[in-house]
């Protein structure tokens, strides 16, 4: 299948797929994952003293990591499901053969 405006220019195969069941576990892996990070750096960076080490910063940095992580793995699974649903929706409209 040939999408319009673009010419293939690799050596892929024509029926080449992106792994999305991959990559929808990894995202339900390390969501939680990243999202607990998080909370566990921002409580420990709130609760540091001035002479503790590491230092507030240090944890509130790693902190803001975890977040942009969090955030990342939350648009990635986003994405996975709405290509996930939309090769569904293809593989029906086509008597159910999988093909164009």
């Amino acid at each position: 299948m040939r999408i319009p405006g673009r010419s293939r220019t690799g050596t892929e195969p024509v029926t080449a797929r992106s792994p999305l069941g991959l990559r929808l576990l990894l995202s339900i892996v390390y969501i939680p994952f990243f999202l607990a990070g998080t909370v566990f750096f921002a409580l420990w960076a709130a609760d540091s003293g001035p002479d503790d080490v590491p230092g507030a910063d240090s944890l509130r940095t790693i902190a803001w990591l975890c977040a942009a992580l969090t955030v990342v793995g939350v648009i990635d699974l986003i994405v996975v499901l709405v290509r996930r649903g939309r090769e569904r929706g293809r593989s029906a409209g086509a008597g159910g053969r999988g093909g164009p």
